[in-house]
């Protein structure tokens, strides 16, 4: 069983984020550096083996950036990093969806498969797609990356599809015409739809929290 607790003032984990050339890699990195961390942005298979925690941000189309993946030889890296070693992973946006079975964004398109999933597009409301802006989080199940948050505060969001799974993976909600999952944890797999980077003071929060993770395996 694997227990998963914020411990604190271990601010030195090597993370890397991994350069798949889908955008705000730097942004993220600068997060990273605000709450004290040295980050390494990188697709060599050496740094990734090497890191202690993986991020997997992304900004753009689902079906781009799994041909990315695959052509830098990552799908089968991930999946023995994470999925067969259990390193600690925080998937942002892009990186969140990458890890359903399949996005339905231009077409039909397989993704990492570690939650059983699809990503599909909002529906046709009076709402403007893409749903851009500040939007409230209300948690789903206890995550200790919303450790010190209060509960329904707002996080910065940029996507026109949403990650629809069982919500026991969900450990945060937010309502955007329909209700849809903004976080999941499975294990030692944590993702956001929305963007801790630029949410300033929880954004951040969500960034040392995930730094701060470690795992207990008993």
């Amino acid at each position: 069983m694997v227990h998963w607790y914020a411990k604190r003032n271990t601010l030195s984990a090597e993370i890397v984020i991994i350069d798949y050339g889908m955008g705000n890699l730097r942004s993220v990195q600068k997060a990273f550096e605000h709450v004290g961390v040295n980050t390494l942005i990188s697709r060599e298979h050496e740094d990734i083996r090497n890191a202690s925690k993986i991020v997997l941000p992304g900004v753009g189309a689902f079906k781009d950036a799994m041909e990315n993946l695959h052509n830098l030889n990552l799908i089968e890296l991930l999946n023995e990093e994470v999925i067969q070693k259990k390193k600690l992973f925080l998937g942002i946006c892009l990186g969140m969806q990458l890890i359903a079975t399949k996005s339905y964004e231009f077409g039909e398109t397989k993704g990492l498969g570690w939650i059983d999933a699809e990503v599909i597009r909002f529906p046709d409301t009076e709402l403007k797609i893409p749903h851009v802006g500040w939007n409230s989080v209300a948690y789903e199940n206890h995550s200790p990356l919303y450790e010190g948050i209060v509960e329904n505060s707002d996080f910065y969001f940029v996507h026109s599809y949403y990650f629809n799974a069982d919500r026991k993976y969900a450990t945060g909600i937010c309502d955007y015409g329909v209700s849809f999952i903004a976080s999941i944890q499975k294990e030692n797999i944590f993702a956001t739809q929305f963007h801790p980077e630029k949410s300033q003071t929880y954004g951040l929060k969500i960034i040392e929290n995930f730094v701060n993770l470690e795992n207990v395996i008993c």
